[in-house]
């Protein structure tokens, strides 16, 4: 996730609490963007890039997989 997701997602949170007690949000705001950096990374999220490439990769391991498999079947016809 990108720096300015979770900055936006961490002053959305932030625009929930009460005015007027802008140490404690500073110090909120600080704690929330590294918990939500923390979380995040723990996340095993690829790229729409790379999700499109392995989908491309899968496509042509199937068409391989039926063409051997066709293959197969041919020669057990033997």
């Amino acid at each position: 996730m990108k720096p300015q997701q979770i900055n936006h997602l961490a002053d959305k949170i932030e625009s929930l609490l009460p005015p007027g007690i802008k140490q404690v949000k500073d110090d909120f705001d600080e704690k929330l963007k590294k918990l939500l950096q923390q979380q995040l990374t723990k996340m095993d999220f690829v790229s729409r890039e790379e999700f499109d490439i392995q989908s491309k990769v899968l496509a042509r391991t199937r068409a391989k997989l039926e063409e051997l498999e066709k293959l197969v079947e041919e020669i057990g016809q033997k």
